[in-house]
């Protein structure tokens, strides 16, 4: 089946050269593409025919955190472990950087939605936002925009200070550095904080466009540095700093799992649902899991430990249905209570003013569908992994801002704006993402069909609104209740609103003028009560178009033991259970102020020698 998926796609490369009749053959291209392409898929481990009854350790979840724990226990030759995916293998379209968006419409995406709210989402389709997650080996590392930010040092010193020892930002910064393989010569340089040598690869585009070039030249024009946002500073304007190897992604399975397909005592089972962990009650001792496959129960059992890595959605839904979560909502489902806990709390994200657009000089702007039918941008990325194929579902650039605290280039950022080289009107696949309703898309954006522009998105990094996640039922295979609650703290809108005014300001620089940037100023059908660009109206166009940044976390809480708002303690074992640990996004108490796939990459690492100092490995 995969073959003949490939060999689709090229039969459509060569009859677009035909019907065009343009060099340069993208034929040539094309082989030279599909043969990295079934080197890289090589390069995965397999799907283990026959598994083991018994494993030192079982891993749920082969996503940004599992792939790098499942790396780090494998270095210890005597301990097996069995990696356990509910997705399938990563393929090398996935790994084309330009459509990443159009991956959230594949089954390589859970394809979650939120409960339908009259406070926000309700410009989305029945009053629900879609949240992706990634259903693959390598998880939300393959459906995410491969966008690379650390955090600030508050970020982590505040983990910290809530009780969580040896998560500060100098024992957190060794492991940020142990998991890089910088490529970017003026920031590898930096031994203080940056590293070359890891599994990770850390890289810029090899493209950048005018209207990129324009954002970050707008900034600079505004007063704001152009820092290393993962050296000492992030506030400013920079070029984003990428997972990408080559010009295409590298996700955490092609980094971490591709290097040791040979090791023995590593097994991959995929295409395998965890539906259960094996708990004994009496002695609240983890000690196996069940998995579906094909229709199929498998019991399969952990000597050591289970570790949950399935994400800040998947872990709390499989905790609650093994009997850990909210006494009174297990026991309203049915579910025996091993130990009561606030699983399912705490969620966060960061959540964006989605739709703001500006439009822009002809042809300066990205438009997918454009380039991957230009057959001279095909050539670039085919044959040298260049040219604007090579962006990230059309994302190049970004902003940080400390709004209480501007001119402090040490601030801790509560702002991000995120450039987007493209408009809602562009790519039929972006609005139907984030599900927005065909009124809402008729009335305000289909007016400016045939336009170039770009959206920038202001996001809200440290959200004070926090939401919850709860069974629907006990089907493990029915997806559970996505409570967002995005906006029930209003001052998260103050920063939203005050993102927009900054926007403003970019577009009248002098770059961004050169480009006639322009803001479109068609009302949102819902806001139309409100004076158009008066705060309420920004609040309420927010409220209706709340873009999700994909950054969900916090809903396994990491605390200390006397502190009852926590799931898990700060070695990540789930409190009042042995052998049972969470390491993922979920753990986090407070989401960081950066795009969140590099933390989870970090917490696996640093899982990892956790795990071993706890079984007397030396490390």
């Amino acid at each position: 089946m995969k073959s003949i998926k490939l060999l689709a796609v090229i039969t459509i490369l060569c009859i677009q050269n035909t019907r065009q009749q343009t060099f340069p053959p993208l034929l040539q291209g094309a082989l030279k593409g599909l043969s990295e392409g079934i080197q890289h898929m090589n390069n995965e481990p397999i799907d283990q025919p026959t598994i083991l009854k018994e494993y030192d350790f079982i891993i749920v979840g082969a996503g940004s955190a599992g792939n790098v724990i499942a790396n780090r226990l494998t270095e210890v030759p005597e301990w097996k472990v069995l990696l356990i995916e509910a997705g399938m293998e990563e393929n090398f379209v996935m790994d084309i950087p330009v459509i990443a968006n159009m991956l959230q419409f594949t089954d390589a995406n859970w394809k979650y939605k939120t409960v339908p709210s009259n406070k926000y989402c309700l410009g989305m389709d029945n009053h629900q936002c879609k949240f992706p997650r990634g259903k693959v080996m390598g998880g939300c590392s393959v459906l995410n925009y491969m966008i690379y930010t650390r955090g600030h040092r508050k970020d982590f010193d505040n983990w910290a200070n809530l009780g969580n020892t040896g998560w500060d930002y100098q024992n957190v910064l060794k492991y940020f550095k142990k998991l890089e393989d910088v490529q970017i010569p003026k920031y590898a340089s930096d031994r203080v904080y940056r590293n070359t040598g890891g599994y990770q690869t850390i890289s810029e585009a090899p493209y950048h466009s005018k209207a990129a070039q324009a954002f970050v030249n707008g900034g600079a024009e505004l007063g704001y540095p152009t820092p290393d946002i993962n050296g000492r500073y992030q506030v400013g304007f920079s070029y984003h700093q990428l997972t990408v190897r080559n010009g295409t992604r590298c996700s955490t399975s092609r980094a971490y799992l591709h290097p040791i397909r040979k090791r023995r005592n590593l097994h991959v089972k995929k295409y395998s649902m965890v539906t259960k962990i094996l708990i004994d009650p009496n002695t609240k001792t983890a000690y196996g899991v069940e998995f579906q496959r094909n229709r199929r129960k498998y019991r399969v059992l952990a000597r050591k430990e289970v570790i949950v890595s399935a994400g800040a959605i998947n872990s709390p839904h499989l905790l609650m249905l093994s009997g850990i979560g909210p006494r009174d909502h297990l026991e309203q489902k049915g579910i025996n209570v091993i130990q009561d806990l606030p699983v399912g709390e705490n969620l966060m994200d960061h959540v964006s003013l989605g739709g703001l657009t500006f439009t822009m000089n002809e042809t300066v702007t990205l438009n997918t569908d454009r380039v991957l039918e230009d057959p001279y941008s095909l050539n670039d990325f085919l044959y040298y992994h260049e040219g604007p194929i090579s962006i990230p579902g059309g994302t190049e650039a970004l902003s940080f801002f400390d709004l209480s605290d501007p001119k402090n280039p040490d601030g801790h950022p509560d702002l991000e704006l995120l450039f987007v080289n493209g408009m809602l009107s562009g790519e039929v696949s972006l609005r139907k993402s984030f599900g927005i309703t065909d009124h809402i898309y008729d009335t305000v954006y289909k007016r400016n069909e045939g336009l170039d522009g770009i959206m920038i998105l202001p996001m809200v990094m440290r959200p004070r609104s926090k939401g919850r996640v709860l069974l629907r039922d006990t089907n493990p295979f029915h997806h559970p209740l996505i409570y967002p609650n995005y906006f029930a703290d209003e001052r998260d809108l103050d920063v939203l609103v005050e993102g927009v005014r900054i926007s403003q300001k970019l577009a009248k620089t002098k770059p961004m003028r050169r480009l006639k940037a322009t803001l479109w100023k068609v009302p949102l059908p819902g806001c139309a009560n409100y004076t158009f660009n008066s705060d309420d109206y920004w609040k309420c166009h927010a409220r209706n178009l709340p873009f999700t940044i994909y950054h969900l976390s916090g809903t396994c809480k990491m605390a200390p033991v006397t502190d009852p708002t926590g799931v898990v303690d700060p070695r990540l074992r789930v409190k009042g259970i042995k052998n049972l640990r969470v390491a993922d996004a979920s753990i986090m108490p407070e989401v960081t102020s950066a795009h969140t796939n590099s933390p989870t990459i970090m917490i696996g690492e640093k899982a990892s020698d956790m795990i071993k100092q706890d079984w007397n490995v030396k490390i």
